[in-house]
């Protein structure tokens, strides 16, 4: 760590039966000079991430910046600057650093632009649990306790919690610690994933219906929302909810209760609503896909599950904790090497925690001298007749330009990975697909491409920026879409 500058303030850090409280203060973070001259953050968060991609709390334009560039984190002894391996680096000042504390006016240089760090004056208390584990979730990276803390005071509750993470992060795995730590917990907990049902068939699924509703109806349906009566509703997949469905939820959560489709009196809502998204649903609500009201509705509580790439510290005990569910076939343990713990931090592990699991599983029942080896990192493939080189251009990630992508089939799927994670994928692709062809088509107008797409630009924007794909300026564009 560079010794060039002393930290900004010391913060404390005080005991709590089972928590522990980082105490520092909000600072502001604003860019002084570069294209994002103007554009400031005033936070009270204990990390934000720098960046060019729409996933960072401070969110840049700028092409000489990476997509997850930096990030500023409060410890113990103060507010900490750390390089993400940019391909440009982190300057403070003249000097190049990797990780640094600030001080109050510091100037940080990210690409094109220079940010200015000062501490304002109100304190902040952040709690962080003690423990490392909150039902089935597992961690002791203070990005994990912290998340811990809240869920540890809010489960008992009836408070509707909406979870945002990447698919594998785990919030299935929030909705059922929450709901097992809550007075509902002898009740029943109901899943409902609102991108597995077709959209003429939600509002059924989610509310029931009565006999004669509609032509099928042969016999009356009690939805999801009657059947996690006296207990828990885990709506997952929020996003994929369609927007003309978005007023009935909330009506039905503003008063508290539910009509099935076709009946002619209410049912009263005796249920806790945990919600989980792997979008940002805020950039949903800017681009105009979610409907503000709801999100607000939603977030009571909002929790953001980070990827395994930003808690690499909870690798060695996650680990640790798959190989003891295990059963190895010779039923002797299965030895981890430092060596193979650094280089498994350094993977960037698309489909966290769950790709990590896979991978612990597959790697044990194949691990030669009982010792977890990396090359299983990748699935092996037994009875692939292609050559390597043939083998490696199938498995290459679909890119932009579209002119890379054709001839490759969007419908294949790795039907090893799990649903979710094979889904996610499969959804990836033909997003970048799609909206390269589009982007070549409209000679990168991303106006003239969302208005093709029947999107709004803001919603295009934030896509291409998710997928990484840049189109050209607008020119004379008004900006409108259709």
């Amino acid at each position: 760590m560079s010794e060039a500058h002393a930290p900004s303030e010391v913060t404390r850090t005080q005991m709590g039966v089972g928590i522990e409280r980082l105490r520092t203060h909000e600072y502001t973070l604003e860019v002084v000079d570069g294209p994002d001259k103007g554009k400031s953050l005033r936070t009270r968060g204990r990390v934000i991430r720098l960046g060019t991609s729409p996933e960072n709390e401070f969110e840049v334009d700028d092409g000489t910046t990476s997509r997850f560039h930096a990030r500023i984190e409060a410890d113990l002894f103060g507010h900490r600057l750390t390089d993400n391996d940019s391909k440009n680096g982190t300057f403070l000042g003249d000097v190049r650093i990797r990780d640094v504390y600030l001080n109050p006016g510091a100037l940080i240089r990210i690409g094109g632009n220079t940010f200015r760090y000062q501490p304002g004056s109100e304190a902040v208390e952040i709690e962080l649990s003690r423990a490392t584990r909150f039902g089935r979730i597992i961690g002791q990276s203070a990005a994990m306790r912290e998340i811990f803390a809240i869920l540890e005071r809010v489960g008992p509750t009836d408070m509707t919690i909406l979870v945002e993470g990447e698919s594998g992060t785990g919030k299935e795995l929030v909705a059922e610690a929450v709901h097992q730590h809550s007075k509902r917990k002898d009740g029943p907990l109901v899943v409902f994933d609102c991108s597995a049902v077709a959209p003429n068939l939600i509002e059924s699924e989610l509310f029931g219906h009565v006999k004669g509703a509609f032509t099928g109806a042969v016999v009356a349906r009690a939805g999801a929302f009657e059947r996690a009566q006296g207990g828990t509703l885990f709506l997952d997949e929020m996003g994929e909810l369609p927007l003309d469905l978005q007023p009935k939820l909330l009506r039905a959560l503003e008063q508290r209760e539910f009509k099935p489709v076709g009946a002619d009196r209410a049912v009263k809502l005796n249920t806790r609503i945990v919600a989980a998204t792997n979008r940002n649903l805020q950039k949903e609500v800017e681009a105009g896909n979610f409907r503000e009201d709801l999100y607000y509705r939603l977030a009571v509580i909002r929790v953001v599950l980070p990827p395994l790439r930003r808690r690499v510290d909870d690798i060695p005990l996650l680990v640790g904790h798959f190989l003891k569910e295990l059963q190895t076939p010779d039923g002797q343990p299965v030895q981890v090497s430092y060596e193979t713990i650094v280089k498994l931090q350094k993977h960037k592990w698309p489909g966290n925690v769950r790709e990590l699991r896979n991978f612990v599983e597959r790697a044990a029942m194949l691990a030669t001298g009982n010792r977890l080896e990396t090359k299983y990192l990748v699935p092996p493939s037994f009875g692939d007749t292609r050559s390597g080189a043939e083998a490696s251009a199938a498995d290459e990630p679909a890119v932009a330009p579209a002119a890379a992508l054709e001839g490759k089939a969007v419908a294949e799927f790795d039907d090893s990975l799990p649903f979710k994670d094979a889904k996610a994928r499969l959804i990836d692709t033909f997003e970048r697909t799609y909206w390269a062809r589009l982007l070549d088509r409209t000679r990168g107008n991303i106006s003239a491409a969302a208005r093709i797409a029947g999107v709004h630009r803001k919603s295009a924007e934030y896509t291409l920026k998710k997928l990484n794909l840049r189109g050209a300026a607008d020119g004379d564009d008004d900006g409108s879409s259709g």
